[in-house]
């Protein structure tokens, strides 16, 4: 049997959530999948999960887990991968997904194994990951009594179960201590703006070290609005302080998959690629046609981006 830790928000499975149980179902083979779900409303979510393969959803109980709490989220997915047992547990690689496993593996003593895009039950576990933000495939093999892997964001397509399963949801209530509860969320702030969420939109519109300033994101903030699209950045952007690092888009910022991204003024170094190369199509708006992001753009725009964008911005309002 293989558990899954499945997040979810506004009554949804998360999508790098339901990329994990992709992953699961071909790992498991004839094994069954379990999800264990935490907090909110995750008995509504737990019912929607048959059609991914989830044949019993284990729905956490307790006044702790309201808000996430980083240990005991650990605490519980292993008290039930013992109690059920469970050959592996896996979760999607999010910042949450990777902080609660890498957890878990610190108190079990097992590997842990992240990033990964394919993986094959052993033993040992065979598995693919990617490396170096993305720019390389790792083939490894995992020894250990119960595997843990986290699966990499946005680098699988979400594909329904042959044949859904009837879901039963179980209720899970974990022993957890003072001690696991420590650390936990209080608030949650909105970004400035209460803009679309990085992670969340369907076109995002980035602009790197060649929009020149932090005024000159002005036009990309325009641009984005017509498009009702979020405004990203790249890693130069955050440490000039043009932008705060909740914008930036690549290995050490958000990894997002929106149906199309158009980048403008951005080289499109490894990092920046590794975090935005799950968009459906990419635009390149840049003066260089030679920078490193023309390799993957499928639209590129040579040019000087303070006189191309606005004058997209222009021909969005004269078609409307």
């Amino acid at each position: 049997m293989i558990l899954v830790l499945v997040e979810h928000a506004g009554g949804v499975a998360t999508d790098p959530s339901l990329q994990a149980l992709t992953l699961a179902r071909s790992f498991a083979g004839r094994e069954p999948v379990h999800a264990l779900l935490i907090g909110g409303d995750g008995a509504a979510v737990a019912a929607t999960l048959g059609d991914h393969g989830v044949s019993v959803a284990h729905v956490a109980q307790h006044d702790g887990l309201e808000t996430f709490a980083p240990d005991a989220w650990a605490a519980a997915l292993d008290e039930l991968a013992v109690r059920l047992p469970a050959a592996a547990v896996i979760a999607p690689g999010t910042e949450r997904g990777n902080d609660v496993m890498a957890r878990l593996a610190a108190r079990t003593e097992l590997p842990l194994a992240v990033n990964c895009v394919a993986a094959a039950s052993g033993p040992p576990v065979t598995l693919t990951r990617l490396r170096w933000g993305g720019s390389l495939f790792e083939e490894a093999r995992l020894a250990g009594p119960r595997p843990l892997l986290t699966v990499a964001p946005h680098a699988i397509a979400v594909e329904l179960a042959a044949a859904p399963a009837d879901v039963q949801i179980k209720p899970f209530t974990p022993a957890l201590d003072s001690d696991e509860l420590a650390v936990r969320v209080v608030e949650h702030i909105d970004t400035a703006g209460g803009g679309i969420s990085l992670t969340e939109a369907k076109v995002v519109v980035s602009g790197g070290r060649g929009v020149g300033s932090k005024e000159g994101f002005a036009i990309i903030e325009e641009l984005a609005g017509l498009l009702g699209a979020a405004v990203g950045c790249s890693r130069a952007v955050t440490s000039a302080g043009w932008r705060p690092h909740t914008d930036q888009v690549g290995q050490t910022g958000s990894k997002i998959a929106p149906d199309l991204y158009i980048a403008c003024g951005i080289s499109g170094a490894t990092q920046h690629m590794a975090g935005c190369k799950g968009a459906k199509k990419i635009m390149a708006i840049n003066a260089d046609g030679e920078a490193p992001i023309m390799l993957s753009a499928d639209y590129a725009v040579i040019g000087d981006l303070k006189e191309i964008v606005p004058a997209i911005s222009a021909e969005i309002r004269k078609q409307r």
